[in-house]
């Protein structure tokens, strides 16, 4: 294994300002702990309705847009509504896992993950333009997420709203198929790991 060559004074200046991005990274795993927070405290909430507590029942039908009008019981809309809710909070939640780890590895510094047992089969060949298709196609889950809500409790928007988020998740699954089908127009890097297997 060859030294690492030694750069002069301004490329390694510049070089090191990568590391200026770990606060960024370090700000969203403490997002992600929010997230976490929100995940659980919906989910207790939710626990609390099925069993009859009214303020729960409350607070779960502000937190989906029932607009004041809260049903006496857990009813399966506003059930599913909730579930949406925390399905939608897992997918943020994923979105930012690849936001960190996968920037991270692209931009700052390797993690040297090869050998450990619990490495995402993605991070192995993780780039800039693979990082961008795979957070266009997350971006959609939660979009698709959000309309579907939306949807369910339709009588809740009005009908100029609902033709926007159409309007707007259309432009999503427009620009991520742009971006995937720009992916395969660009040549692809050769790996030169081939002899290390």
């Amino acid at each position: 294994m060859r030294p690492a060559p030694q750069l002069r004074p301004l490329p390694r200046l510049i070089f090191a300002s990568r590391w200026l991005q770990l606060p960024l990274y370090v700000g969203l795993i403490a997002a992600q702990a929010i997230y976490v927070w929100q995940f659980w405290t919906e989910l207790v909430h939710l626990i609390e309705a099925a069993f009859g507590n009214e303020h729960a029942l409350e607070l779960l039908a502000g937190s989906v847009g029932a607009n004041g009008a809260v049903p006496g019981r857990l009813t399966e809309t506003l059930l599913m509504l909730v579930v949406l809710g925390l399905i939608d909070v897992v997918m943020i939640s994923n979105l930012l896992i690849m936001v960190i780890v996968g920037g991270y590895e692209t931009f700052v510094s390797r993690m040297n993950l090869e050998s450990h047992p619990d490495q995402p089969e993605w991070l192995s060949h993780v780039n800039a333009s693979v990082l961008k298709v795979k957070l266009a196609t997350a971006i959609i889950g939660i979009s698709s997420i959000h309309l579907l809500k939306t949807f369910i409790n339709a009588g809740a928007y009005e009908e100029k709203q609902l033709m926007w988020q159409t309007i707007i998740h259309v432009a999503f699954l427009l620009s991520a198929m742009a971006i995937a089908a720009t992916d395969r127009l660009l040549p692809k890097p050769v790996h030169q790991d081939g002899a290390d297997h």
